[in-house]
């Protein structure tokens, strides 16, 4: 506990907010810490972690937004770490629990499980203002006597009830006792077992688990394997099996007096209290008409409709997305109309051009701070306009309710190959429609799957799609070898970036994943208008995080990258080097390996000029064209569009073949570093990048030694 006080008034509160998903936790959480917010992971994962500051008549309250969860018998990650954050009492001292009034029966069930908890509890009752247009009125006071805690009726994302809410924390500051809630009754026979086995747990436990004596019996009976793992790291080993029979014994008595499996029994009878609880203080009054969410529903989610509306609405909200950032120049500057990410561009090119005095001087650091540092980061952080854009776009979609009904939507396509409904945003994010996206965001989005297989899944196959890297190099060869044939190639390679990632997410479910498939609860929140204040808020944590992660851990490895290509193999080539021209590339690190590398990309047509590229492409994909540029002597990026298209077009080593080869290979082929560095952090696992980029470079391999060998057989391209 956290009181600090002689005069028994607390210093500091610290408190948790629990809820089921879509009760509208974050619209109370920042109405009430309006200003004073911190976001950031929990220690050793991804899962998002808020925390906000208020203070109260001189008392200082922490609050912590936790991951929703339904119960506390979890599947998912944020689930788990929801759970143990709760179990864990001596790092809180309230529960703020929010609860949809217009679904009481569903969100009471987890409010029941935290008042076995015995810890001061407050609830309070959220979307007030739609529970009354749908006609239920819900009587607080008598919700309140009859769990004997505070109950307030709230609109979050109004900010109606804030107030009220802050009164009822100043009476906590001063008598925590009136938030003890009662316990849940189970039924006489049942709870003669409760009792008996809450005394004899409460024997064996520690002096400070002894009070989570009841609520771990009643998650025994219920069979829970996670409690009973983590009760046995608390007993001494002399004391594990006197306590798996008496857990044993009590199970059977249930069973036998019920004939039901106590998990079974437990969850009845919980529901028979919470369905009593209902009785006693909701009414409903008016005409029981259809509401506007299902009259919306039947629209939206019908099996001809739903995928056609689907489709307008992902169309327009990328073509909204990169008309706004990249194509509609509609920001004014002193030298012309700019879009966001040009103005990006411009700033970091500036940049790069204001150093150009170090070109003579000091060409080496002149090279780092222009190539490794300035292009390699600016050629990251120049999306940030299309992630805030895209992020607003996909944060007013979730706070509709719309997100769900996709996943709803594409869920059963997406199980034929081993993936669930909510992949699809990841995947369409990441380049699915045509071009145009980045992994990086498309990872990120992953984080609206709960369920750890399919995310990992989902994860592992986003870099298949075309994203907006990758087109310069399809921009160059094509224009180099299929000018005629524009756009039947952009739809080939479309098509096959496609079928690719849906058949690999089929193989590694299959194979690697086997077996760890979880259930998927897909829940239809009600719609309703999103607060914009609350939108930007949370596009612009993300977009943050973006920064943060993306933005600042490529700088190591684009001087990593930098490096090999610049720096010499030997000391004689180093005495050669004029004092104003970069090293040779033929000579360098990467060229060297380029070299090695010959004798595994020969059956893929690819010689060393071409492995330097794919090397360099490794730390952005849009560093192949430049890397190409160069080792074909071109002397500038602008002039190198056009020229280094002539070049190959006109060079013997070059034939439609290896050109459509080598974008099938670019397509797929290993995910750029910050891709890379996005999977580390997103898994807290170095194995999965680790897998990415072996599975992706062997998917890659495996296609463009198919095409080569096939064309070549076929004598296509002579």
């Amino acid at each position: 506990m956290a009181y600090n006080s002689s005069a028994n008034t607390p210093k500091t509160v610290r408190a948790i907010i629990i809820g089921n998903p879509n009760t509208g936790k974050s619209a109370i959480f920042n109405s009430l810490t309006r200003g004073y917010q911190e976001v950031g992971n929990y220690p050793g994962v991804t899962v998002e972690r808020k925390t906000g500051k208020i203070e109260i008549n001189g008392t200082k309250f922490i609050i912590e937004d936790l991951p929703g969860l339904y119960s506390l018998s979890p599947y998912a990650e944020e689930e788990k770490i929801t759970r143990e954050l709760i179990l864990n009492a001596k790092n809180y001292d309230l529960i703020i629990n929010i609860v949809d009034s217009t679904n009481l029966e569903r969100n009471l069930y987890l409010t029941t499980e935290l008042m076995e908890l015995k810890i001061p509890l407050l609830i309070v009752l959220n979307m007030s203002d739609m529970a009354k247009k749908r006609g239920i009125h819900v009587e607080d006071k008598q919700l309140s006597k009859l769990l004997n805690v505070p109950v307030i009726k709230a609109v979050g994302n109004k900010g109606e009830g804030i107030d009220e809410l802050k009164k009822t924390l100043s009476k906590y500051i001063h008598n925590p006792q009136i938030f003890i809630p009662n316990d849940v009754n189970y039924g006489h026979e049942l709870e003669l077992i409760v009792e008996e086995l809450t005394n004899e747990i409460y024997n064996l436990l520690p002096e400070n688990e002894k009070t989570k004596s009841r609520w771990f019996s009643i998650k025994l009976l219920e069979k829970d394997p996670t409690t009973k793992k983590d009760i046995i790291k608390l007993l001494e080993p002399s004391q594990i099996q006197a306590f798996e029979k008496i857990v044993t014994n009590a199970i059977k008595r249930i069973e036998e007096h019920e004939k039901e499996d106590s998990i079974v029994t437990i969850t009845q009878r919980r529901y028979g209290y919470v369905s009593g609880i209902i009785r006693q203080t909701v009414r409903f009054y008016g005409e029981s008409i259809q509401n506007i969410t299902n009259q919306i529903d039947n629209i939206v989610c019908n099996k001809i409709a739903g995928p056609v509306i689907l489709i307008c609405i992902v169309s327009f909200l990328f073509f909204a997305v990169f008309n706004i950032t990249q194509e509609w120049q509609w920001i004014p500057t002193p030298i012309g109309w700019f879009s966001p990410v040009e103005l990006f561009e411009f700033s970091f090119e500036f940049l790069g051009h204001k150093i150009n005095f170090l070109a003579d001087s000091a060409p080496v650091l002149h090279s780092l701070l222009k190539d490794g540092v300035i292009s390699g980061v600016g050629a990251v952080l120049s999306f940030v306009p299309l992630i805030f854009v895209l992020f607003f776009a996909i944060s007013y979609l979730e706070d509709t309710g719309y997100v769900a009904r996709i996943a709803f939507i594409l869920d059963r396509l997406m199980r034929i190959f081993g993936l669930q409904g909510r992949s699809i945003l990841a995947l369409l994010i990441s380049g699915g429609i045509g071009a145009g996206g980045c992994a990086v965001p498309g990872i990120l989005a992953t984080r609206t799957i709960q369920q750890k297989r399919d995310k990992i899944l989902t994860i592992l196959i986003v870099p298949f799609m075309s994203c907006g890297a990758k087109l310069p190099v399809y921009a160059v060869l094509i224009s180099a070898f299929f000018k005629d044939y524009k756009t039947p190639v952009m739809l080939s390679l479309w098509g096959i970036s496609w079928t690719v990632a849906l058949l690999s997410a089929f193989i590694l479910s299959n194979t690697i994943f086997k077996g760890e498939y979880t259930p998927f609860v897909l829940e239809l929140p009600p719609y309703h208008l999103p607060v914009i204040r609350s939108v930007l808020r949370q596009t612009w944590g993300r977009t943050w995080q973006y920064i943060k992660k993306a933005g600042t851990l490529i700088l190591a490895v684009n001087i990593v990258m930098w490096a090999l290509i610049y720096t010499p193999i030997t000391s004689n080539t180093l005495k050669e080097i004029q004092p104003n021209t970069p090293p040779s590339i033929e000579n360098s690190i990467a060229g060297y390996i380029g070299k090695k590398l010959e004798l595994i990309t020969r059956p893929i047509g690819f010689n060393w000029k071409i492995n330097v590229a794919l090397l360099g492409g490794i730390a952005a994909k849009e560093v192949i064209i430049g890397t190409l540029g160069t080792v074909y002597s071109v002397e500038t990026l602008k002039e190198g569009s056009t020229s280094l298209q002539k070049i190959l077009s006109n060079s013997k080593e070059w034939n439609p073949i290896l050109a459509y080869t080598l974008m099938i290979f670019v397509m797929l082929y290993a995910p750029c570093s910050a891709t890379l560095i996005t999977i580390w952090r997103e898994t807290n696992s170095i194995k999965f990048p680790l897998l990415s980029f072996l599975f992706s470079t062997a998917v890659a391999y495996l296609g463009a030694l198919i095409v080569f060998q096939s064309c070549n057989l076929l004598s296509f391209g002579t």
